[in-house]
């Protein structure tokens, strides 16, 4: 059974996310199992807002080289959400991130 603290893994916070939440958006790794739903049910009841929509996307896992371009690695590919909230409603744990 899956609860609500196992759909959002973690929130991503790169430059393109920060400067999204300046449009009221917020991006979260979830698993991979997740659809819209879940994850609004998930965002509503842990952070007390109110959620607009919500997109979904798969990120595909990409290769590298590492040490002199001899070594490849593989990085996994996970499902990341936009999540949309309504007007005037903020994420506390985005609060401050530059």
């Amino acid at each position: 059974m899956t609860t609500i603290y196992d759909v959002l893994r973690r929130p991503l916070v790169t430059e393109k996310t920060n400067y999204q939440t300046k449009l009221n958006q917020y991006s979260f790794e979830v698993m991979s199992s997740a659809n819209r739903t879940l994850v609004k049910d998930a965002v509503e009841r842990l952070f007390e807002v109110k959620v607009a929509n919500v997109n979904i996307i798969n990120t595909p896992a990409k290769r590298g080289r590492r040490r002199n371009r001899r070594l490849l690695v593989r990085r996994p590919g996970y499902k990341k959400a936009i999540v949309t909230l309504e007007a005037g409603e903020t994420l506390s744990i985005f609060e401050g991130v530059q």
